[in-house]
């Protein structure tokens, strides 16, 4: 019965499973304001980095950094947030055919950026600028960590789709796990970059 035990592979991957699941409940609890979606993100990638790593509470390690970060995350997310309106006001009433390139780069742009800019945020201390600048820097630099967090994503969503076509009832265990379990997949893919940058 080795595999019950509290340190085995099976235990530590289903207590991670819980806090992700806990995670994503206070993500959809604090981001009812909208404008808090930034401060939510930052945190929810704060409290799966030390959950990851075993210290201290998911709720206490989510809401101190929910608050640590309020100010800068949101500036963040008032970047971010406007310009997705944009884009996707782009793509569904601006059909004309010239303007696809210029649709899609900015398409991509804001989604490497956007996948990078939160875990920047929840590691490292820096103006809002620079992190905005670093999140393009390691988004385009660390081209195999990005395309698998993109990846993850479309994945997620893309089952969020079928699942809405075709079988409506598995939108519930989606919501469940939802973001909690997207940004744990995204920390140990984020941390293995940034371990050489706080060693340094």
């Amino acid at each position: 019965m080795e595999f019950l035990s509290p340190d085995s592979k099976l235990m530590r991957g289903l207590s991670d499973l819980v806090d992700a699941i806990w995670i994503n409940v206070l993500m959809l609890i604090t981001c009812i304001p909208i404008i808090t979606i930034g401060a939510a993100l930052t945190a929810a990638h704060v409290a799966s980095r030390r959950s990851l790593q075993g210290q201290g509470k998911v709720t206490v390690n989510y809401f101190r950094a929910f608050k640590e970060n309020f100010f800068q995350s949101t500036l963040l997310w008032f970047v971010f947030g406007p310009l997705l309106a944009v884009l996707v006001a782009s793509w569904i009433f601006l059909q004309i055919t010239p303007l696809l390139i210029p649709k899609f780069g900015l398409s991509i742009v804001w989604l490497v950026a956007f996948d990078w800019v939160w875990p920047l945020q929840a590691r490292f201390t820096n103006s809002v600028g620079r992190t905005l600048l670093n999140s393009l820097v390691f988004g385009f630099a660390y081209l195999g960590e990005t395309a698998a967090m993109v990846l993850i994503d479309v994945v997620y969503f893309g089952l969020v789709a079928a699942s809405w076509f075709f079988m409506p009832q598995g939108l519930i265990l989606l919501l469940i796990l939802g973001f909690g379990v997207i940004t744990m997949l995204h920390v140990l893919l984020t941390e293995k970059v940034f371990v050489k940058y706080v060693q340094a």
